[in-house]
């Protein structure tokens, strides 16, 4: 018989996306924890998740829906925009909830891709971009920070990650005395494997310095794996120009990126 107290699967869903705010994640983790099979229920669903996501690609998809709506029949003029923005609809859906995707609910369609079959939740579009989650340590407690938050030199900060389904990433910070830190990979030059979903903290917390002005970090991500070097040149670039606390990196093409700046008191 099913516990009254079993975490529920769109809760679980949720909790393997990270969607939920780090107060209620952290809790409804720790819940998750103390039934029986809470943690195994966890992992296969992430374990799920990276099958399909490295099964069907979200750029594959996006071909595959293309090309079938490129070999209907050619519509009139008057309705051929919205016939091929509906017949993008589903396609768009899917490739935004590739991260809840289970097995069973997709269907091959051959070598050039797949289409889904089962139901589709249009609300878990906001939960598929990449972002960086800041946290610094207080006496009470972590305690979450916003973009352009205040810190000072001897904060200790957390971060932490959400992929979004991508699979290799780099973070890193530039300061304002123009000093480029890597955070992640810890070596190699290859970027890192990324967990496509969920929220995943670093290993290591960050202690700010008292280099002035602001501490900008960077995450930047692929669905394919790529070399640190290239980003690190262009964050070495960025950190020498007047420009660095807004400006984006320079990045080869394929590479997408997301920041999150830290105002430093004097």
């Amino acid at each position: 018989m099913t516990s009254p107290h079993r975490t529920p699967d769109w809760l679980l869903e949720r909790i393997a996306l990270g969607e939920l705010p780090p107060e209620e994640l952290a809790a409804a983790r720790a819940r998750l924890a103390r039934e029986p099979d809470g943690p195994a229920r966890l992992a296969a669903l992430e374990a799920d998740s990276r099958a399909t996501l490295e099964r069907l690609p979200p750029a594959r998809v996006v071909r595959e829906v293309e090309a079938r709506a490129s070999r209907r029949e050619e519509p009139s003029p008057s309705s051929r925009r919205p016939a091929l923005a509906w017949a993008l609809v589903p396609a768009l859906a899917t490739v935004a909830l590739f991260v809840l995707a289970r097995p069973a609910d997709v269907e091959d369609v051959g070598s050039g891709g797949a289409v889904a079959v089962g139901p589709v939740e249009v609300t878990r579009i906001k939960g598929l971009e990449p972002q960086l989650v800041v946290h610094r340590q207080a006496a009470a407690g972590p305690e979450r920070l916003t973009e352009g938050a205040h810190a000072a030199a001897g904060d200790v900060v957390q971060l932490a990650y959400v992929a979004a389904g991508r699979t290799h990433g780099v973070i890193l910070s530039v300061d304002g005395r123009g000093a480029v830190t890597l955070h992640a990979p810890e070596g190699g030059s290859r970027a890192a494997a990324l967990a496509p979903s969920g929220t995943h903290m670093l290993p290591r917390a960050y202690e700010l310095d008292d280099a002035p002005r602001f501490e900008r970090f960077f995450f930047v991500t692929s669905e394919a794996p790529f070399a640190v070097e290239p980003v690190l040149d262009a964050a070495r670039a960025l950190a020498g120009s007047p420009d660095a606390r807004s400006a984006a990196l320079s990045l080869p093409e394929g590479l997408t990126q997301v920041s999150f700046t830290l105002e430093k008191r004097r």
